[in-house]
Parts: C-alpha cells; structure tokens; sequence
C-alpha cells in the first residue's frame, strides 16, 4: 500500500466512522475536478519550489474556497506539513475507489474515438452492469487516435473494440506470414 492509498484509507474510515461518506464523495469529486481544470493547483501540489508553508497556505486557501470538510482540509494540511501533497490525484483516485465498493459499484474506463450519446453511455452502463453485477459509473475519455469503436476498463479486465487496435492485429498477422 503506498502513500496515497494509506492517506485515503485514513480519511475514508475517519469519514465512516463520522456517517460523512456524502461529504467526502461531493469533497473527493470537487477535489478531482479542480485538479482537473487549474494548472495552477497542480504546479501547488507538486511544485519543489514551494516552502511546506507556502503549498499548506495555499492548500488551505483553496480547501476554504472549495468549502471542503474538515477531515479532508486536515489531510491536505497534513500532506502539506510532510511534503505529500504530490500524492493528492492519487489519493484522490483511491478514495473515489473506496466509496464506490462502499456503495457496490464499479468505475469503469472508456476511451472512445468521438464522444457517445447519453442513449449509448445508458446502454453500455447497462451492458456493463449485467456482467459485473454492480453498478457501473463511467469514466468517458474521447481519444481520436483510436479511429472507431471504444476501449473498456473495469477493474482489471480490458476490452479493445477500437479500430486501431485491430489494424495492429492485421499489422502483426501480415508481418508473421512474411
């Protein structure tokens, strides 16, 4: 277990211990998306330039905007003080892990070569359900370099649709007949 998942391990037990797992899911999701969208908030967390001061004061002016809880301000701070926040996307990971076991779903990856329609997210959500027998949450990239189809991740287990890698497979089939 590494650095990461024990910091998620001790604010998601702390969270359900408290009854505040919602809380920690809407923190963990806000969190997420502002590493997301701020540069600026990613060169914080990993800048060897800051001072421990300089990254927890600007952690804890960010967590006091984005009106996270208490539990998860005091882990940034305490990431800060040990020079860990670089971990945080990784926590963050971890933590969006745990409260889906917690509520039986699954997260499954999906790179697809244009963005899919809400009826095919709904189908294939569906589809995914039926054979892990959870729920399925998906986590849609769009990747053009895969020219059609979709590329599927749940857990640990791969399905590549995609064009691309079918062309590779003609590719390495053409080039054993050689």
């Amino acid at each position: 277990m590494g650095i990461a998942e024990r910091y998620a391990q001790a604010v998601f037990d702390i969270s359900r211990e408290g009854g505040d797992l919602k809380t920690l899911a809407t923190d963990v999701s806000a969190l997420e998306e502002a590493i997301k969208a701020s540069p600026d908030l990613r060169d914080v967390l990993t800048s060897p330039v800051l001072t421990r001061d300089e990254q927890g004061r600007a952690i804890a002016a960010v967590a006091d905007k984005m009106g996270l809880s208490g539990t998860v301000k005091n882990v940034l701070s305490l990431m800060a003080s040990k020079r860990r926040l670089f971990v945080t996307p990784q926590m963050v990971a971890a933590l969006q892990d745990m409260l889906a076991e917690e509520k039986g779903e699954v997260t499954a990856e999906v790179r697809t070569a244009k963005a899919l329609t809400k009826g095919q997210s709904d189908k294939l959500a569906k589809v995914l359900k039926a054979s892990t027998g959870k729920d399925v949450n998906l986590d849609v990239t769009v990747d053009e370099a895969l020219i059609g189809g979709l590329v599927v991740k749940v857990g640990s287990q791969m399905i590549d649709t995609s064009i691309r890698a079918k062309l590779n497979a003609l590719q390495t089939t053409m080039k054993e007949v050689r």
